[in-house]
């Protein structure tokens, strides 16, 4: 048995300028951390005794007898690619609905090959695994997926990722003085809207208009480093809020379905309670608010958005792991597969040892 845990992320800064289409041609640029709210999946070789081969569980429940039969796109493509074909069992439990903009689908992507590679006893690096997740979710799925969420979900923590022309992509931590990185988070707050969205739905139309928004995605990627500086300097933090509202104002131009009247009232009364900034999450569309808030304001700002879940959260630097590992369990499962797969392929009985 193994299980992952693999942290879900929010992206301040330069979302948009992590699509190849992007930054294969002008370089692409973000700020985002992970929190402490995550993906946990467990895995092990399912023994032979069921009419099933494999299950899958997740908000549906899978018994199948092929791999090829699996509905969930990723776990049927990720055990395809890796050769998985001896019965396999996968659990997903999530602290937080999926397709609402915390990159949970490559928090879950990144967990699954986390999960697999340990199944094979194989250690795989940060950077391994993140660009894997990319090329899985991408080429092998065609998703129209940035490459963000899956660089976050593995390393963890508050970093600043630079992606080349050349696909080349670079994690750098920011580092901050603890009393301004709590000060940072303070300011913080996280609502569910209570919509829920396929981000690659949205992307699409996005990805389709980058040619006709170089202006708005060259200040994007350029908010990038102008946070960094605010964050690394003693200059009042509130600045974070009203830059992160600049950022809103262009991000929501990209395309017609990033927000809704909805979002944008739910948005304009934050702010008449006392938000400085903020954004939809994600690809946009609904799921989680992320709201800049002054201390002393946040209050107001839970009571006018009191219709909505309030999630509280902290930053977290870890990445995805591996927190259970029964390396003997696995092997025993495996060498049980293996022996009634020689009994059923032998002209006679054998005895199982």
């Amino acid at each position: 048995m193994i299980i992952s845990r693999t942290p879900f992320r929010i992206s301040f800064f330069g979302g948009g300028t992590d699509y190849p289409v992007w930054y294969r041609q002008n370089g692409g640029a973000v700020l985002a951390t992970t929190v402490d709210k995550y993906c946990y999946i467990s895995c092990r070789y399912l023994p032979p005794f069921f009419d099933h081969k494999s299950r899958v569980v997740y908000s549906k429940i899978e018994n199948v007898k092929e791999v090829a039969e699996i509905q969930h796109p990723a776990v049927r493509a990720i055990l395809q690619e890796y050769g998985f074909h001896d019965g396999i069992e996968i659990h997903h439990d999530g602290d937080l609905p999926a397709r609402t903009g915390l990159g949970s689908s490559s928090s879950f992507t990144v967990g699954l090959l986390h999960c697999l590679y340990a199944l094979r006893q194989k250690m795989p690096s940060k950077s391994q695994l993140a660009k894997e997740a990319i090329r899985i979710e991408r080429d092998v799925l065609k998703e129209n997926v940035g490459s963000q969420d899956q660089v976050s979900a593995s390393f963890g923590g508050l970093n600043h990722i630079t992606f080349s022309s050349n696909d080349e992509i670079n994690v750098r931590p920011v580092i901050i003085e603890s009393q301004r990185l709590k000060s940072f988070q303070d300011h913080l707050m996280l609502f569910f809207t209570g919509f829920s969205r396929f981000a690659s739905n949205i992307a699409k139309e996005q990805v389709q208009n980058t040619h006709k928004k170089q202006t708005e995605l060259s200040s994007m990627f350029d908010m990038v480093q102008a946070a960094i500086d605010i964050l690394s300097s003693k200059e009042d933090i509130g600045v974070i809020g009203k830059l992160l509202h600049e950022s809103w104002m262009l991000k929501r131009s990209l395309t017609t379905k990033i927000t809704n009247h909805h979002m944008d009232e739910i948005y304009e009364a934050a702010q008449s309670a006392g938000a400085l900034g903020g954004k939809l999450l994600g690809a946009g569309g609904g799921g989680f608010m992320l709201l800049f808030v002054r201390p002393e304001d946040q209050a107001k700002v839970r009571e006018r958005l009191n219709h909505l879940i309030h999630v509280p959260f902290e930053f977290e630097k870890n990445g995805t792991q591996i927190v259970f590992y029964d390396q003997d369990t696995s092997e025993r499962d495996l060498k049980l597969i293996n022996a009634c797969s020689r009994v059923d392929s032998a002209e006679e009985p054998q005895e199982l040892v």
